[in-house]
């Protein structure tokens, strides 16, 4: 599956679950680590859970795809789910004022979600 796919449905199963604030960073030209970074909020410990169930749900049972790594479930002020090509990364608003990884890869280019198909809820 293309990275540009696997965006697009992890978009998707965020903002079924009511994620906010969702970005998508291309940094493929940054860094070895990953091509894209998807950051998205949630408004409590059980919605950051949630949310990473519901992509890891989505993608597993949809497209048969399994993380390589998953990392906070205990805390659950952030998940890190690592597919590869893609790190999903799921905040408490907080946690992520505080980490700001939108400003330490604000070289990376902001892909807009309706350049990937995928429809905000209004």
């Amino acid at each position: 599956m293309e990275a540009k796919e696997l965006l697009k449905y992890t978009c998707e199963a965020l903002l079924e679950r009511k994620g906010c604030d969702i970005e998508v960073l291309h940094i493929e030209e940054l860094t070895t680590l990953t091509e894209y970074f998807v950051i998205c909020s949630a408004t409590s410990t059980t919605q950051v859970k949630a949310l990473a169930d519901s992509v890891e749900f989505h993608l597993k049972n949809d497209h048969g795809i399994m993380p390589h790594h998953v990392e906070g479930f205990e805390s659950s002020s952030w998940i890190l789910l690592d597919y590869g090509s893609m790190l999903v990364h799921i905040f408490l608003p907080e946690t992520r004022d505080f980490y700001r990884l939108e400003n330490l890869w604000k070289d990376g280019e902001k892909v807009p979600l309706s350049d990937l198909g995928v429809k905000e809820a209004e």
